[in-house]
């Protein structure tokens, strides 16, 4: 696919805050690594901040470029909140060249940071409204900033639901974040397993079977947002286009493929739209009819 940038967009990317953060776009900042916590036997989660002291200053949903000298750079998502300032997280699966070498690193070493990147949730349209939360798999990741916000942010958000679904319950992502949620009032969370062990006490099936157990929703007064897999997206759609939930209101987000994270390899290009610059964060209004976006 042609790196060259369409005409046709769907909005343009976030004015930034000072020349120092455009630059940060194209030259990785360094940040220190201040703790690493496995999450499972593929996934850990990385805490750290810029050498600098300055912040991140990411919208929930954004996503950075991760660099090491002499092995490359990679997408991952910012799994905490802005409003959370002083340092930033980032949950990182063990699936490539770039990502193993990470996971190696020890705390107090250093690497590269371009971003944050893409367009994130808009969180303001979501003030005064019922939320309900539909993640599978490292969805949770990309999530968990949103989720931190939200309840950080408590009285500005009605009802707040979280549906999680993984494949295994070893799979399952932040189990101490997920423990608090449960025994919180702020929020509703249901999760289930595909196929679970036999210390698993919990629903079993997918995330789908979670919706029968949901408290009547109001249509006009609820944002639905779902991150998982591209498998996952058709039939949760199905389910919260049933309960009559305006496509307006749904938002999703579609992080993969990306390579470069500003628009100019193309590698993240389906149709007319850039998910690194465009995403990752889209209404389903955009994206329905888009076969190369969500399959």
């Amino acid at each position: 696919m042609s790196g060259r940038r369409s005409s046709t967009i769907l909005h343009e990317p976030p004015p930034r805050a000072s020349s120092a953060h455009e630059s940060s776009l194209y030259i990785p900042q360094p940040a220190r690594i201040i703790r690493i916590t496995p999450l499972t036997e593929m996934e850990k989660l990385f805490e750290l901040g810029f050498l600098d002291g300055s912040r991140l200053n990411q919208q929930p949903g954004q996503f950075v470029q991760v660099s090491m000298l002499g092995v490359g750079e990679c997408p991952i998502s910012i799994c905490s909140s802005p409003t959370r300032p002083d340092t930033f997280e980032l949950c990182i699966r063990r699936v490539g060249s770039v990502t193993n070498r990470l996971h190696e690193l020890q705390e107090k070493d250093t690497i590269g940071i371009r971003g944050p990147l893409g367009h994130g949730f808009d969180t303001h349209e979501m003030h005064g409204k019922d939320i309900l939360m539909i993640a599978g798999g490292l969805g949770m990741a990309p999530l968990r900033s949103l989720i931190q916000y939200i309840l950080d942010e408590r009285p500005r958000f009605g009802q707040f639901h979280l549906l999680y679904g993984a494949r295994e319950p070893k799979e399952l992502l932040f189990k101490d974040d997920l423990l608090r949620w449960r025994e919180s009032k702020d929020v509703n969370l249901a999760i289930t397993v595909d196929r679970p062990d036999p210390q698993w006490r919990g629903k079993v099936g997918v995330v789908t079977t979670l919706f029968k157990d949901l408290s009547k929703l109001n249509p006009d007064q609820t944002v639905v947002v779902i991150v998982g897999p591209p498998v996952m997206f058709k039939f949760v759609v199905i389910e919260v286009l049933a309960r009559r939930i305006p496509q307006g209101n749904i938002y999703c987000s579609l992080e993969r493929r990306m390579k470069c994270g500003v628009g100019k390899c193309g590698h993240c290009q389906a149709n007319h739209v850039y998910v690194c610059i465009d995403g990752p964060v889209f209404k389903y209004g955009q994206l329905k009819g888009m076969r190369e976006a969500v399959e």
